[in-house]
């Protein structure tokens, strides 16, 4: 099962973190989510004892996430033609996600958020990262890719990662692929160049989360500023999801009326 190889590879980081020298121990800003500061090591040496409890406790968290396996995972619903295959799909209510092996496609800063836009009366599914044409796009975690396609009026040229955990990632506004369909990657693993193509008013990286077809806000992933995951597994609710989504959807529609009556009495005047 995938689910060893992740609970053993996580021990055996978890171990040498705890033996790394003080001064070599990763300091996370003091404003980031205590549930970094949990995870890692403090810069203070820790005892043999804390080490082990520690580890145990990793090792334990982690193990109550089931990872599907290969067949899974690679199955049913794995095809070429479109960006959510799972459309006749059965969606779990709620689903524990091994986000652990995570890594940061690319070091930009965000520069537009997860939400519903009014101007377009539709969703922007995922969030825009800062970067410069030809700049180096990695994929965020251990997977195969299901699709490297072009959409002329949308994400431009763009890659679909499906991974070992049963998340997608998608990567859209490329110029260059550097992967194949059905080809395995690792987490960190250049797929593409940056670019500035499809729907896009300057050159960035488009980035989604999905999970069965369903986008979900990258934030609630993914800690952005700091470029690590909130937590080593994120736990995916449809009611919660489907309910912030419409949430955002009426608090966007409000404003756009609010605006549009302005205008209205601006132009009166």
């Amino acid at each position: 099962m995938i689910q060893l190889k992740h609970i053993a590879v996580a021990a055996a980081m978890t171990v040498m973190s705890a033996m790394m020298p003080a001064q070599a121990q990763f300091k996370l800003p003091d404003n980031h989510n205590k549930e970094h500061e949990d995870l890692l090591a403090s810069q203070k040496p820790l005892s043999a004892d804390i080490k082990v409890i520690n580890t145990l406790k990793y090792i334990s968290e982690l193990s109550k996430v089931e990872m599907p396996d290969e067949a899974e995972v690679y199955g049913e619903y794995w095809e070429s033609a479109s960006v959510n295959p799972y459309v006749n799909a059965v969606i779990p209510d709620t689903k524990d996600i091994d986000v652990s092996g995570y890594y940061h496609p690319v070091p930009g800063h965000v520069t537009s958020n997860y939400g519903y836009r009014p101007r377009f009366g539709r969703v922007h599914r995922g969030i825009d990262l800062k970067l410069a044409v030809g700049d180096t796009v990695r994929a965020a975690f251990d997977g195969k890719i299901r699709m490297t396609k072009f959409e002329r009026r949308g994400y431009g040229y763009y890659v679909v990662i499906r991974h070992d955990n049963g998340m997608e990632t998608v990567y859209g506004h490329l110029s260059r692929f550097l992967v194949k369909p059905d080809q395995r990657v690792k987490a960190g693993e250049p797929i593409a160049l940056g670019g500035n193509t499809g729907r896009s008013t300057g050159p960035h990286l488009h980035f989604e989360t999905r999970f069965m077809g369903v986008a979900i806000n990258p934030t609630q992933i993914i800690d952005f500023e700091n470029k690590v995951t909130h937590k080593d597994v994120f736990s995916f609710n449809k009611a919660v999801h489907n309910k912030v989504v419409a949430k955002k959807r009426t608090t966007a529609r409000r404003k756009a009326t609010a605006r549009r009556a302005t205008k209205r009495t601006s132009k009166k005047r």
